[in-house]
């Protein structure tokens, strides 16, 4: 039979029922306690001692504590090892639980709030120069909505994709979090269940509507029915996690999936956009690029950089306003300056609105506002203003009632804790100036109550002290405490303690009265000034938003002006047609990466044209083939990004669709060795690319037999260049690919460099036109250290092979026979098909002996056939 559980035990069962998959915070006086499970998983996260306090069915319950003033940091900790935190608060002290149960009675607590990682807000919890994503998704039919929310800002957005791009859009947005209707198919991994029933199109959109306090979104665009239902989910959530007050929201904005270039998850983990493939940020793109001074300028940069616009006016808007930084040192240099010193108004905002604001976060406000309206004043005079610019100036002010205000209301530096007060200025407020006052004469009171004390007793070592218990308290040694017990003196005794007796006096008492009153009434003025404080910026929370994307989005075209003149790049032209013509391009990650060692990147162009748009590309290893595909690729990229690019100049016909087939690892987690991996990309490409879109492909079919891996490289650089008609560099070691010239009218052949000089590998890292003589590959494993014997064992053999491949016409004999390689493929596929199609169509028991002969002389015609 179970043990009855204790009053505090059952409530904590009940709360922890509650709180459900989340690990319980339970406040109890200074700590949050945690208890069974969720204490062994805390313990061993945070490297904490894992105790017991008491029993639960007969067997000791484990318990660990965190600090109430430290939680933060042990809550950063919990989150970033994939748990989620329910915080269960004390809601009335305990007198006012003695009052309403007597003197026994268990103080009332409350979850007040479920801690995630997609809807944190606290500054010590969130990456400062990456956003913070909270997505929920909604399939409908082949279609799905996803609703996505930054709540440390409030910025949102509702789109929709195709169910076969969830991947490559997921992969876009990296969220931080994601919310999917119990029973999803195919539900992203570590994804959250939430009820169906807030899966709606009606449930979002009348969940939006009374956030917002409007009638209809018509105002804000045109929202689809998937939009709308992964909306209803993200709201719901939203309440769920907040137990009923909402984050800062700023108005939807729908966005259309055809506005920005695409990329799947494999071409963006091969390019390294804004991670490394060894994880972190250190050897990415975003790395190299950023100069951002500001975090919110570098957290936008990180979504530019994820989803680069695929549509001219919007990336001609982005790299006018970086030309013109890049024309005027001396303005962007002063820019960089005064953007240096701001502070995070936008998240400020964000923890204002959500309820856990303090007047620190309001002092932020009133020194981003006013240097907001100090940079508009340096760039409003200036001439020629980009059109984008132009857009963003007047989001700059309109702040200055409240900037004075928060002025003339707060001290220079708030504290981050208002419990304590001293935040209002002097000042702001008469009265509490009195109150301030009169707490300071009284404490000068005692101080000088305490010197009369001293002489009147005699006692040197007498002092007035204050604990949180006893208020204000007179303390002497224990030796001195007879004359205080039995003197003329009026003192009370209160307390014996092992080295000292401490006492009250009627005085005392009254003065310490006084500093209490005036000192909580103070207090509850300040508290007073700061809600309505609170209140004045949350009713201007749109338009201070604004003015936080403004100064980042102007941060980031500064910073990217700073990065160009540091590299000599070039402001990219942008073409209608299909073209990709760079000269002098670099790999910004490689070039930066030798600089730092003293040397130099070798630069190349590259020129793809309708005409000569598939170029195969020979060489050795380690000669600068991939390396060459990546920054073609990346100059793309950044080009579609707003960018300047590093390349002497640039000329680039629009992408569609980029696509990196770069290298490849075993999947273990999905059974995918490397080749599958190479192919299950390979296929992607092959039926996604257009006309319009950008391929770089490097050694397709290295992962399989020699016979093999030639034939499908082969087919496949056929089908670019004939089906898919796409811009394309095609890196291989399969000299037999040269013959595809002949054939394929807009291939051509090239290759990197390189040279053996006095019996040693010279790589020049130079693309050059024509085939590769050779590939060095013995060169290449001399460099590598691979043993002498090893090395002329295989000089013979390679002697051997080529010499039978002299006398046979080598792998690709025959080949050159063949134009229409892929058309005899589709026509022997097609044969295949019809004596299936026969086969499978077949009713074989009702089959005489005389029908079966017949059949199988049919069916020998058609294979003959």
């Amino acid at each position: 039979m179970a043990d009855t559980p204790t009053p505090m035990m059952a409530q904590y069962l009940a709360l922890k029922a509650e709180a459900g998959d989340c690990l319980l915070f339970y406040r109890m006086g200074d700590f949050f306690e945690l208890f069974f499970d969720d204490a062994r998983i805390a313990a061993q996260v945070l490297d904490i001692a894992l105790t017991t306090r008491g029993e639960h069915d007969g067997a000791p319950i484990p318990m660990c504590g965190v600090p109430v003033h430290s939680a933060e940091s042990y809550l950063a900790r919990l989150i970033r090892a994939g748990n989620r935190v329910a915080i269960a608060e004390q809601v009335e002290t305990p007198e006012e639980a003695k009052k309403r149960g007597g003197s026994k009675a268990l103080v009332a607590r409350a979850i007040i709030r479920f801690v995630t990682a997609g809807t944190l807000t606290e500054e010590s919890l969130l990456e400062p120069r990456r956003a913070n994503l909270l997505l929920a998704l909604a399939p409908m039919r082949d279609r799905v909505g996803l609703a996505g929310i930054d709540i440390s800002t409030g910025r949102m957005e509702l789109e929709e994709c195709a169910a076969g791009d969830l991947p490559a859009t997921l992969a876009r947005l990296a969220p931080s979090e994601i919310l999917v209707a119990e029973g999803m198919e195919d539900a992203p991994v570590g994804s959250i269940a939430r009820p169906r029933t807030s899966f709606t199109s009606e449930t979002g959109e009348r969940l939006l509507c009374t956030a917002h306090g409007v009638a209809t979104l018509d105002g804000w665009g045109s929202f689809t029915r998937p939009m709308l239902a992964a909306a209803g989910g993200l709201m719901a959530y939203l309440d769920h996690v907040g137990r009923g007050t909402l984050p800062l929201l700023l108005p939807p904005v729908a966005r259309a999936a055809a506005g920005t270039l695409f990329m799947d998850a494999a071409t963006r983990a091969s390019l390294e956009l804004t991670e490394a493939q060894g994880g972190g940020r250190a050897g990415s793109l975003l790395a190299t690029l950023d100069r951002c001074v500001t975090g919110a300028g570098a957290r936008l940069l990180c979504d530019d950089l994820s989803a680069p616009l695929a549509q001219r006016p919007g990336i001609e808007a982005r790299l006018d306003l970086v030309h013109w930084f890049h024309a005027d040192p001396l303005i962007r240099a002063d820019l960089r300056v005064a953007l240096r010193s701001l502070p995070d108004i936008g998240r400020a905002l964000g923890r204002i609105v959500a309820g856990r604001g303090s007047p620190r976060d309001l002092g932020q406000l009133r020194d981003g506002l006013c240097e907001s309206a100090w940079i508009a004043g340096l760039l409003s005079p200036r001439p020629d203003h980009p059109v984008l610019l132009r857009q963003l100036l007047p989001a700059l002010g309109g702040h200055d009632a409240l900037t004075d205000l928060l002025a003339r209301a707060l001290v220079a530096t708030p504290p981050t804790e208002r419990g304590s007060g001293g935040f209002i200025a002097p000042g702001y407020d008469i009265a509490l100036d009195a109150l301030r006052d009169t707490s300071g004469d009284a404490r000068r009171a005692i101080a000088a109550l305490e010197a009369r004390y001293r002489e009147e007793t005699g006692i040197g070592a007498l002092k007035i002290r204050h604990n949180g218990v006893l208020g204000y308290f007179i303390e002497v040694p224990a030796r001195h405490g007879e004359v205080l017990l039995h003197g003329e003196g009026g003192f009370t005794h209160r307390q014996t303690t092992a080295n000292a007796m401490r006492f009250n006096s009627l005085t005392l008492h009254e003065e310490a009265s006084r500093i209490a009153e005036a000192g909580g009434r103070a207090l509850a003025a300040e508290e007073a000034h700061f809600e309505e404080l609170i209140e004045r910026a949350t009713a201007a929370r749109e338009a201070i938003a604004a003015t936080a994307a403004a100064l980042a989005r102007i941060d980031v075209a500064a910073g990217l002006a700073e990065r160009a003149a540091e590299g000599g790049w070039a402001r990219p032209t942008l073409a209608d047609e299909p073209c990709l013509a760079i000269i002098g391009g670099r790999h910004p990650v490689v070039e930066d990466a030798l600089a730092k060692a003293g040397e130099r990147f070798v630069a190349n162009d590259c020129q793809l044209v309708p005409d000569d748009r598939l170029w195969l590309i020979g060489g050795p290893n380690m000669g600068g083939k991939s390396t060459f595909l990546r920054q073609n690729a990346l100059i793309a990229v950044l080009a579609h990004t707003g960018s300047f690019v590093p390349a002497s100049s640039a000329r680039i016909g629009l992408i569609d669709r980029l696509f990196s087939r770069v290298g490849a690892a075993d999947n273990l987690a999905r059974g995918r060795s490397t080749f599958m991996v190479e192919m299950v990309e390979t296929a992607a490409i092959l039926a996604q690319a257009t006309e319009r879109s950008f391929v770089i492909l490097d050694e397709v079919g290295r992962g399989t037999s020699t016979y093999d891996g030639l034939a499908l490289a082969w087919a496949v650089a056929e089908a670019i260049h004939a089906t898919n008609r796409s811009r394309c560099l095609f890196a291989t070691h399969y000299h037999e690919l040269a013959r595809l010239a002949e054939s394929c009218e807009a291939l051509s052949l090239h290759h990197v460099r390189a040279r053996e000089w006095k019996g040693d590998l010279v790589l020049l890292h130079e693309v050059a036109q024509g085939a590769a003589d050779r590939s060095y590959g013995i060169a290449v494993a001399r460099l590598a250290g691979v043993p002498a014997p090893v090395l002329k064992r295989a000089k013979g053999v390679l002697a051997r092979l080529e010499k039978g491949r002299a006398e046979t016409g080598g792998l690709a004999a025959g080949l050159g026979e063949l134009p229409l390689f892929a058309a005899a493929l589709e026509a022997a596929e097609e044969r295949s098909d019809t004596l299936r199609e026969r086969l499978t169509g077949l009713d074989i028991d009702t089959l005489s002996p005389r029908d079966a002969l017949d059949l199988l002389y049919e069916l020998r015609r058609l294979a003959g056939e």
